[in-house]
């Protein structure tokens, strides 16, 4: 999936003197993608600084603006999830198979993680963006247009890829919210989702997932989310205790209706699920796990977009071409995920330590804002 997502990223022209637009966010502006919270004191590291302030940590790029970590770990810890409930899809060319990719784990929880994480990026991107164009909503519809135009390449190789469906929902959902007050997308996003589950999910989840990601971004919670252990701690119960009531209501309905249709239950319980999920990482980023799981996740997360196509055309090339056995052995697949994931770890951290950001990411960039930005990271 896309990195940043995906969105998350500066001007390749770097800071102007453009006056800031302002956009309909009804309060304090966002953590932007182009701004430092705090400025870092003369000497020292900018990460060390941040974690003594108390402010997020962050990874400061040479634009000068920081990059949330928390959001490349969740990115990373979905792109893994994907690829291991896609990997037998891929290989049989989007044909079904016998057994769940993952066994009676639900194995959908990365396009819900990163529906929200592109929501997110992409109300960051608005307000970098904000600042320094005075058209920022044709910088989106670009990045936009881009997408579709890597979407519709990468269907020919896998008709079950999700960069077209995202592109598509962004262009009719999340670019024409961006006239509404936060209100309004809050709103949006909670009527959108119950019918999405209802509905069995699709498009309409997509696009729940989407404005709810810009509604957190525009009400200040991503600004606070590398701060709290409480707030995801007590979230990632209750989501928890929701999952667990949801199961426990939808087995009940399977045993007196005798059938194994999804329901609103289930499909209530998978989202959850996956609210559990963001909620452990964001716990657990607060811990001294944090270095393991950056080093870990992040690399994979920076990297999404490129990722994400390398591993369709890796499944592909080790399914038809080396004729492994993907689509018909779990455990086959299960080890052909686990090599492609640390190939494209090993990859992305050694491309990061001379590259500013993967080089699909790079082209896209370029397409989103029209001019060729830097690839090599500054000498010093």
């Amino acid at each position: 999936m896309p990195r940043d997502d995906l969105p998350q990223e500066p001007d390749p022209k770097g800071p102007t003197s453009h006056p800031r637009h302002r956009l309909p966010h009804d309060g304090p502006a966002a953590v932007s993608p182009d701004r430092p919270q705090t400025a870092p004191p003369a000497s020292g590291h900018p990460q060390t600084a941040a974690l003594s302030s108390g402010q997020p940590q962050t990874a400061a790029l040479s634009s000068g603006r920081p990059r949330v970590i928390a959001l490349d770990v969740l990115r990373g810890f979905a792109l893994c999830e994907i690829l291991f409930a896609n990997i037998q899809l891929i290989a049989n060319d989007g044909t079904a198979v016998v057994a769940q990719p993952m066994g009676d784990w639900d194995p959908w929880l990365g396009v819900p993680i990163f529906s929200l994480l592109f929501g997110i990026g992409f109300s960051l991107l608005l307000d970098s963006a904000a600042n320094r164009v005075p058209r920022p909503r044709l910088i989106l519809l670009r990045r936009l247009l881009a997408l579709l135009a890597i979407g519709l390449g990468h269907i020919l190789l896998w008709p079950g890829e999700i960069l077209t469906s995202y592109a598509v929902v962004g262009m009719l959902v999340l670019l024409p919210s961006t006239w509404l007050p936060r209100w309004a997308v809050a709103g949006l996003a909670a009527a959108l989702i119950p019918a999405a589950l209802i509905g069995g999910g699709g498009p309409l989840l997509i696009a729940g997932l989407f404005l709810l990601g810009s509604a957190l971004v525009r009400y200040g919670v991503i600004e606070q989310i590398d701060r709290s252990t409480r707030g995801p701690l007590l979230l990632g119960l209750l989501f928890a205790a929701g999952t667990a009531s949801a199961r426990w209501v939808h087995a009940g309905m399977q045993t007196g209706a005798g059938t194994t249709q999804p329901s609103f239950t289930s499909s209530l319980a998978d989202l959850l699920l996956a609210g559990v999920y963001v909620c452990a990482l964001l716990v657990l980023l607060r811990t001294p796990l944090r270095p393991a799981l950056q080093a870990v996740f992040a690399p994979l997360g920076r990297m999404a977009l490129t990722n994400y196509l390398t591993a369709t055309l890796l499944v592909l090339a080790a399914s038809h071409i080396l004729g492994l056995p993907i689509g018909q052995s779990l455990t086959t697949a299960y080890l052909a995920a686990g090599a492609i994931l640390t190939a494209q770890w090993l990859f992305s951290t050694l491309w990061l330590r001379r590259y500013r950001q993967g080089p699909i990411e790079w082209l896209w960039r370029w397409a989103t804002w029209a001019n060729r930005p830097p690839l090599s990271r500054a000498r010093t």
